[in-house]
């Protein structure tokens, strides 16, 4: 019984293969008989999406798409691999095309051409990776100390280029390499140019007969309404680099064993960054990159007897979310213009160079309402400007503003007099008499600036007269471990946690100093109290720092980003809550004495002249610190200048962190800040978008 059973589930198998079989050769012979009739061909391709937008907080936007044109090639109608004098013909045309109308085609084959007609390995970032790939079994397979004249001897017969020039020979093996590399194939077409103008498309199009498979793709590309609103903070996108293709491919891989179903590595791989990808290369474009970059779709294409073509998207593509940032695009104009009046206003001899920075946030949230450095750049102008850019010793393309780190002056002394009241080092009545000069240490006498006595004090003058001595004594006594705590606990000398790229900084110490290899001294404990020494923060830090002395000492986790949305802002995707990074836990008492100081600084102080006739009163602390800068060969000596404040003094909202390159002083700064409380404090219309301004309610 138990054979038969076994007999029977074998003859059933058998019998299944049988009429597998039949109905395989039936629909292979229908499919072949209709291709034969009416000479069908269909394939699939991937349909790249457009990013997500990025707006200000009110709706403004900052960052959009524009549609252009990309020449690219189709490989269901290209010049096959087997094809090389059609392949060749058509490829050298299509950059004498470019080349006669001044557009640029993608060659990144890291092989150029020298003066005695040889070749050589260019340098520029990337190039290494390439070689290497250039050399492996996937490419030429040439050893790794082949030559570029060995790998281009390799190229010449691997593409049959030996009839064409040198020059042209190159010309279309960095074309050809670069078809292999981004794996031209019928379900990713190669992008031989991009944002085309429209003349040089129609000449293409007219000529198709001879530029067989070579199409007019409609693009997205990046748009910038003011490219000279934040730059640095917004970012740009650029090709994918080696590296980070080699990252999300592994990242890919991870997810595919993951998947479940069979839909969702359809999905997945459908999503796949390719070679010759678009990612955001720095700022905020890069830290979003998951949040902006869209989702892929397909189409099916079909192309019948007589040529003509039909396509039907099987997947819709999808645009990028919508980001919201928290920056106020009128008030970053303001801070940009502030910047740059106050640079031009110092800039009065050949042989001093100022740049600045400045950083507004809100208080109460962490939010970041304005971030500029100066100088600065046009996002529009990149491809033109970049080399002067990147050459130019002012560093226009370095943000300042989060990546630089400053000896902070005086602008630390408020700290100190938190730590030392919070400690019970002094108190209110505690009092130093200043004559200008600190003899504690008999082998080195400690000098007020400008050797000017400011006479007793307590705290509160100390901090509004910014009086060395009174700090000079309060850091010895409060010593080096408990300065360092609190300078701690108000964020210097550690990431702020925001969403871009930052400067870590230095905290003064004997740990950090002997880690250097150098030698702490007793007098570096009272030169770290006036913020001298080895401190070193980002003004991001600063501005950080007295925003949690103005909220009454909660400090907060700065940020960007306010909300994402759905592309079509149907859906939120993240709002970005208050977080907490510390709560200090200040005596109200202590901050009363301090901000009491910061007040006069305002009021009657330093930035009396500057702050006088604002609508709202404001709290500060200026501070500069030495600095020895080379310009052309020359080394300059000179105080970069700085200024903490907020404002209101009563029910504060905002806080203001600038700095002035060389600018001699802190008060020199304070005009920034007054340009900045005269835009956000005055009444004002909301500029917004409408159409934007709806869609965020």
């Amino acid at each position: 019984m138990e054979m038969n059973k076994k007999r029977g589930v074998l003859f059933a198998a058998i019998a299944a293969l049988l009429i597998a079989g039949i109905v395989g050769v039936l629909i292979w012979a229908s499919l072949v008989s209709d291709a034969n009739a009416g000479n069908v061909s269909a394939y699939t391709t991937v349909v790249g999406a457009a990013r997500g937008e990025i707006l200000d907080r009110n709706g403004a936007p900052l960052v959009t798409n524009r549609q252009g044109h990309s020449i690219t090639f189709n490989a269901v109608s290209f010049p096959s691999s087997e094809e090389q004098d059609q392949r060749n013909d058509e490829i050298i045309s299509l950059i004498q095309l470019c080349e006669a109308n001044k557009v640029d085609y993608i060659h990144n084959l890291p092989i150029k051409l020298t003066k005695k007609g040889g070749y050589a390995f260019t340098k520029k970032k990337g190039d290494a990776a390439y070689i290497e790939w250039l050399k492996s079994p996937d490419m030429l397979d040439l050893n790794a100390y082949a030559s570029a004249a060995d790998c281009m001897k390799a190229m010449v017969k691997k593409f049959e280029l030996q009839p064409y020039s040198k020059e042209d020979a190159l010309k279309i093996a960095a074309v050809r390499a670069e078809m292999i590399r981004n794996t031209f194939n019928v379900t990713y077409p190669y992008t031989f140019a991009e944002d085309v103008p429209t003349e040089l498309i129609t000449i293409i199009m007219e000529n198709k007969a001879f530029y067989r498979g070579v199409e007019d793709t409609v693009v997205a590309y990046r748009e910038y309404p003011d490219g000279t609103l934040a730059p640095h903070i917004l970012g740009r996108v650029a090709g994918i680099t080696e590296e980070t293709y080699k990252e999300e491919t592994e990242k890919l891989d991870a997810r595919l064993k993951k998947a479940k179903t069979s839909a969702e590595t359809e999905d997945l791989e459908r999503n796949a960054y390719t070679i010759h990808d678009d990612y955001g290369s720095f700022g905020l474009e890069n830290s979003l990159e998951s949040y902006l970059r869209g989702r892929n779709g397909e189409k099916s294409v079909t192309i019948d007897a007589d040529g003509k073509t039909s396509e039907v998207y099987t997947v819709n593509p999808e645009q990028g979310n919508s980001v919201i940032l928290t920056i106020d695009k009128e008030l970053q104009a303001v801070a940009q213009a502030s910047l740059k009046d106050r640079v031009d206003t110092l800039n009065v001899s050949s042989d001093r160079q100022c740049a600045a920075a400045v950083v507004v946030q809100n208080v109460n949230t962490g939010e970041i309402l304005a971030c500029a450095t100066y100088p600065s750049y046009d996002n529009n102008k990149w491809a033109e400007d970049y080399s002067d850019w990147a050459q130019d010793d002012n560093a226009p393309l370095w943000n300042r503003a989060v990546n630089s780190t400053y000896e902070p002056g005086s602008t630390f002394k408020p700290c100190v007099a938190i730590a030392a009241l919070e400690t019970g080092t002094i108190d209110k009545k505690w009092t130093w008499t200043c004559n200008g000069a600190y003899t504690y240490y008999s082998d080195h006498t400690f000098w007020c600036a400008h050797h000017v006595a400011h006479g007793r004090n307590n705290v509160t003058g100390a901090i509004n007269q910014s009086c060395n001595c009174f700090f000079y004594e309060t850091g010895r006594q409060l010593g080096i471990a408990k300065i360092d705590e609190w300078a701690n606990n108000f964020g210097f000398g550690q990431k702020t946690g925001v969403e871009i790229p930052e400067a870590v900084g230095v905290i003064s110490s004997p740990e950090e100093r002997e880690a250097n290899g150098g030698i702490w001294y007793a007098g570096d404990t009272i030169t770290t109290a006036i913020g001298e020494s080895d401190n070193q923060f980002t003004l991001l830090q600063m501005c950080n720092y007295v925003a949690t002395i103005a909220n009454g000492g909660t400090r907060y986790v700065p940020h960007f980003v306010r909300e994402i949305k759905s592309s079509d802002y149907d859906k939120t995707v993240l709002i970005k809550q208050p977080q907490i990074a510390q709560q200090l836990n200040i005596k109200q008492s202590n901050l009363d004495l301090v901000r009491e100081g910061m007040l006069q600084v305002g009021t009657i102080g330093f930035c009396k002249k500057a702050f006088s006739g604002l609508p709202v009163q404001a709290a500060a602390k200026t501070g500069t610190s030495d600095v020895v800068k080379i310009i052309d060969g020359k080394q300059v000596e000179g105080n970069n200048g700085f200024l903490v404040t907020y404002a209101p003094y009563e029910n504060p909202e905002i806080a203001i962190a600038v700095c002035v390159e060389t600018a001699d002083s802190g008060a020199l700064t304070a005009v920034v800040a007054a340009d900045i409380y005269e835009y956000y404090f005055s009444p004002k219309q909301l500029q917004t978008t409408q159409d934007y301004g709806e869609l965020l309610g």
